[in-house]
């Protein structure tokens, strides 16, 4: 644990406070442990593979799309990165910098960009990601080959669900608690879930 508890003294003083709330714990800690989880694994992975390179996580995960679905309208590797168009930028920026990444116009639309590796991208994911996936079978180590498969099965299945059914999610919550527009365009927290503890 990379913080000042451990992750038993965490859920202990979380059951603690929050032992009379009406609340599906199993569900908090599920949630809690996946943040746990990834955030443990990025740092581990920076540490040990991408700081060699001098690569951020977010250029890792852009090279990654780019080096999976090659060439790619920059809004549609923004989406596959799970990153904003404005982040996406600054990103490029420094890849096209190192001559890893380069963006051309569209031939058909002038307003659109399109991103693709250059050889100097390719090569350095290919030296690259044997590297990152032996840390990636180093982080599941503790867990027997069925139980990777069964944990794989079910991060994905909770992706999926997220994917299908968060939209009307939204909306139904949105009808029953109507959020205020923030400056910045979005929908900031009813009140009830702002109030101070």
């Amino acid at each position: 644990m990379t913080g000042q508890h451990t992750i038993a003294q965490t859920e202990q003083a979380v059951a603690e406070l929050l032992g009379g709330l009406p609340l599906d714990f199993d569900a908090m800690m599920a949630v809690s442990n996946i943040y746990r989880a990834s955030t443990a694994i990025r740092h581990h992975l920076e540490d040990l593979v991408l700081r060699t390179v001098d690569l951020t996580w977010t250029g890792f995960v852009v090279l990654w799309v780019l080096w999976v679905w090659g060439e790619l309208e920059a809004r549609h590797a923004a989406a596959e990165a799970g990153i904003t168009k404005g982040t996406l930028t600054g990103v490029i920026k420094t890849l096209g910098a190192r001559r890893l990444v380069e963006r051309r116009g569209d031939p058909d639309d002038g307003r659109v960009v399109r991103l693709r590796l250059t050889p100097a991208g390719k090569r350095l994911m290919r030296k690259l990601f044997p590297e990152f996936n032996r840390e990636e079978a180093f982080v599941v180590a503790a867990l027997r080959a069925p139980e990777r498969r069964r944990l794989a099965r079910s991060l994905r299945d909770i992706v999926q669900h997220v994917e299908e059914h968060a939209e009307e999610r939204r909306a139904a919550l949105r009808q029953n608690t109507p959020g205020v527009r923030r400056s910045g365009g979005r929908v900031r927290a009813p009140d009830r879930l702002r109030q101070e503890r």
